[in-house]
Parts: structure tokens; sequence; C-alpha cells
């Protein structure tokens, strides 16, 4: 079991920086490309592809030392302490020495529907979120499954590496619709008039690719950034499972937490990556046209019953849990 766990870990790891490098390869080849269609010069190129960087970065800033803030608060988050969640706070202490981290702050939300969020910007800075559905809802081995998947985002910096990858899919946007308006409203017009006073076959090939990237590039980085926090979410549960040595608690809350009917309202398109389990249901209105931002349920738990070495979900139990999730 222990190897199979590590090798799962190494796995996730290795899968989210491959990941992660393919976002970085697609910003450089569309600021390559835009910058030498609109310059003609290798310098400007480089110029663009490290300005567009520099203002996705100073937007991700304010998100990184503020956005836990307004997640919570926007999520009607309470905090709670010893004296008004006992048990709640016992498995998050424990949880916190297991995974060698500081005891983060721990917030309630007044919801039904059972599911768990962490956020901060690193381990020094971190908080825990769980609904009151999840403490009504889930037995104390289950809990600390959550909690252990949580504060594994925690100290695995998921949090910083979404931004990084983050960062990126936002200057990979920002900059495809640049170009893009700058062709519609003549940019490229008066390039192709320079190109052909001057002579430049080169970059009329640049000037191609790079419409064709501003394009394609923004909804490739989108699926690739999908693909990114899904693998962070299978790391999680593996690193969950290291620390309380017992897949079966995780493996049991999720199912009933995919299984679980309820609507958690607070959630949002903007923050449905954070919980634990996707919280918007294939049946609501809001789920049209969303990617998926975790990996399905039925993988999820398949993949810890590898590390007991137990048979797959049956057929009959998979569609169940389909069903939800």
């Amino acid at each position: 079991m222990a190897e199979t766990f590590y090798n799962q870990i190494a796995d996730n790891r290795r899968k989210s920086v491959l990941l992660a490098l393919v976002v970085i390869l697609l910003f450089g080849a569309l600021g390559f490309s835009i910058g030498y269609a609109i310059s003609g010069d290798p310098a400007g190129a480089i110029a663009t592809m490290g300005i567009a960087l520099a203002i996705g970065t100073l937007l991700a800033l304010g998100s990184y030392f503020g956005g836990d803030s307004l997640v919570l608060s926007v999520s009607g988050a309470k905090e709670v302490d010893l004296t008004t969640a006992p048990q709640l706070m016992n498995v998050v202490q424990e949880l916190a020495i297991a995974a060698n981290v500081p005891m983060p702050k721990v917030y309630v939300i007044d919801d039904t529907a059972p599911n768990a969020f962490a956020t901060g910007r690193d381990p020094k800075h971190a908080s825990v979120a769980i609904t009151t559905g999840l403490l009504e809802k889930l037995d104390r081995e289950e809990l600390q499954g959550v909690i252990g998947h949580e504060l594994s985002h925690v100290r695995n910096l998921d949090i910083r590496f979404a931004m990084i990858v983050g960062v990126l899919v936002g200057s990979i946007a920002l900059l495809a619709d640049f170009f893009l308006r700058f062709t519609f409203w003549g940019g490229g017009r008066r390039s192709s008039r320079d190109r052909d006073g001057g002579g430049g076959g080169l970059q009329i090939v640049f000037f191609v690719i790079a419409i064709v990237l501003s394009i394609v590039a923004p909804i490739v980085a989108r699926f690739v950034q999908l693909a990114v926090n899904r693998q962070r979410e299978y790391l999680a549960d593996a690193s969950s499972v290291g620390l309380t040595r017992n897949p079966y608690g995780l493996e049991r809350a999720l199912a009933k937490i995919s299984a679980d009917p309820e609507v958690l309202e607070v959630a949002n398109r903007a923050t449905q990556h954070m919980y634990f389990t996707n919280p918007i249901k294939k049946f609501e209105e809001r789920a049209t046209g969303l990617f998926s931002t975790h990996p399905a349920t039925v993988d999820r738990i398949n993949r810890l019953r590898e590390l007991t070495g137990e048979q797959p979900l049956a057929p009959a139990e998979m569609a169940q849990l389909a069903g939800l999730d």
C-alpha cells in the first residue's frame, strides 16, 4: 500500500507540473508570434510577451493577497473556536499536526449541503471552511478524510500553484483579446502595408500563426487549467490518506457528499473549483455550459481503492454516484 500511495502522489505531482509547462509554452508561443507579427522584430516579440505577463501578474497579486477574505465573506463563513465547535477544532488540530502545518483559521458556513474548502496564500495564512451540512451528515472518520484533503491542499501549496497557472491563463486571454481587437480595428491592415513596403514574408507567417493562436490558445489554456485542478484534487486525496492512514473514511465521504441532493447556494462559478467536491450539481440551471472543475467522484473513489487493492466500484454504484456529480 505504501509504495502505491507514494507512486500515486508522485504521478499526480508530475502530471501537474507537465500541464503547467504546457500553459507556459502556450503563452510563450502566443506572445512571441503576436509580438513578431506586430513589430517584425524578435526583440519586440519578447517585449510584448513580458508586458502581457506583467499585467496578468499585477491583476493576480490583488487576488493572491485579498482573495481569501473575499471568498470567505461571499460564502457567508463565520469563524469558530474550541468553545463554539470543539469536535471540529479537535479534528483540524490533530490533522494540522499530522500535516506539519500551522493551525489554520476554521470557519463554518450555515448551509445544509455538505462541502468544504481551504483558502489562503500559504500555510501560515490558511483558512478552512466547512458547511454545517458536512458536520451533520458525516461521521468522525469521514470528517477526518475531508479535513485531511483540505489541509493537504494547504501543505501542497495548491492555492499558490493554481494562482501561477491562473496568471498564465489570464495573460493568454488578455494577450489574445488585445491582438484580435488590434487586428479588427485596422492594426493588421496597417502592419500588412508596412510589410508590403519593407518586405517581410516571415512576419506574414507569424501574423497568420498569431491569429490562429489567439482564437485557439485561450480555449486550450482553460482546458489545461481545469486538468491541473483535477490533478491537484487527486493529489490532495492521496495526501489525505497519508495523513489519516484511512482511505475508507475519505471514500465514504466522497460517496455521501456526491450523492447528497442539497444545493450549495453560496457557491458560484468563480469559487466552485475550491470545494472538496463540485458544489454545482448537474440538475441545476447554473450548471449549463460549465466545464468540469473536479475529477468524477467514481474516479476518485477508484483511485483510493487502488491503495488498498480493492476492486473498483460496481457498475450500479458508479451509475448512482454519477447521477448528481
